[in-house]
């Protein structure tokens, strides 16, 4: 249930304040009037999104066992890229999301309100169907009745409240240091459910290795225990991975949860200041060559000066003694 809330809050609020920043800048140039197609394409982002979810709950119960296995693997898979490039593309445009989106609607007002329109169902729709997606997914792996269903409901509206908040003014808080958080979280949580889906395309036979168990810890960790439901709802653990799991959920978890933590333009950032520092050991030579050749011209200014200054009085004394 947790990890859907994470989830709905996440996804929900990316989308309140794409919605956010698109009212507000209709109404700070005076077109309030252009509210409504923005509205409209929010609400069909949400019946789309939902219409989603629906075929794809109603749509995998008429397959076969090894059907749905396979068809949830791959859509695990699917997920995951999903939501991992998600929190990376926030991580890196976060910061340039009200600039963006202000050039898209200019453009928008620009072409009529159709444009409008689909400028709020482009950028709605993408969270929501990302969402649905997830939250299917989830739901299947945690197999916990309705209770994923109702964090991932109580996230959405979590978010919706948060950015009516951030549009009225009445609440601030450091967006960076929060989709950091939660885009970390969301991380761990994707590598449970790409380790599912690995198993699922074993159950599928897509993937061998279905008996080859790393470990067994059903004993210390029952699955029909409050523990062990709430850890398998949070992060989709498995007391019985198989190798393979395991494998691929370290393989994906380490290298991902290490570059996504990593400051922004790290390598970049390096690369600057090493390009910086070969640039002025370059030009420094330069510079003192430049210099000795400026002493030098100085020096022989200074010395022709003090030639014509003698030329000047000997010359005055030889004038003087002719008068």
């Amino acid at each position: 249930m947790f990890s859907n809330f994470l989830i709905g809050l996440r996804e929900g609020l990316e989308a309140s304040l794409v919605v956010c920043i698109l009212i507000a800048y209709l109404v700070k140039t005076g077109n309030r009037n252009k509210l409504v197609p923005i509205w409209i394409g929010v609400g069909i982002a949400i019946v789309v999104s939902l219409a989603f979810g629906a075929g794809l709950e109603f749509g995998s119960q008429e397959m076969t066992f090894k059907a749905q296995e396979a068809l949830g693997g791959s859509l695990s898979i699917v997920s995951v890229g999903l939501v991992t490039w998600m929190v990376f593309w926030m991580r890196r445009t976060a910061r340039h999301l009200k600039t963006e989106l202000h050039g898209k609607l200019d453009a928008a007002l620009a072409m009529g309100t159709g444009a409008l329109v689909a400028t709020a169902l482009l950028a709605v729709g993408r969270e929501g169907l990302e969402t649905s997606l997830f939250v299917w997914r989830a739901v299947h792996a945690a197999d916990d009745g309705w209770h994923p269903m109702i964090g991932a409901f109580l996230g959405i509206a979590a978010a919706v409240v948060l950015g009516w908040l951030f549009y009225r003014g009445a609440l601030r808080i450091n967006l960076s240091k929060f989709f950091t958080w939660t885009g970390g979280m969301l991380v761990i949580v994707a590598a449970g459910v790409l380790a599912y889906g690995v198993h699922d395309l074993q159950e599928a036979e897509f993937l061998g290795g279905i008996h080859n168990r790393a470990f067994d810890i059903s004993a210390t960790i029952p699955p029909d225990s409050w523990y062990g439901t709430l850890l398998k709802g949070t992060f989709n653990f498995q007391p019985d991975p198989t190798v393979l799991q395991i494998t691929v959920w370290a393989l994906y978890l380490i290298p991902t949860l290490a570059l996504f933590l990593a400051p922004v333009g790290f390598g970049r950032s390096v690369g600057a200041t090493d390009q910086k520092a070969q640039k002025a050991t370059d030009e420094k030579p330069e510079a003192d060559s430049a210099g000795d050749g400026a002493r030098g011209g100085d020096g022989a200014v200074h010395d022709g000066e003090r030639v014509r200054d003698g030329a000047r009085r000997a010359g005055s004394g030889a004038g003087g003694n002719q008068v």
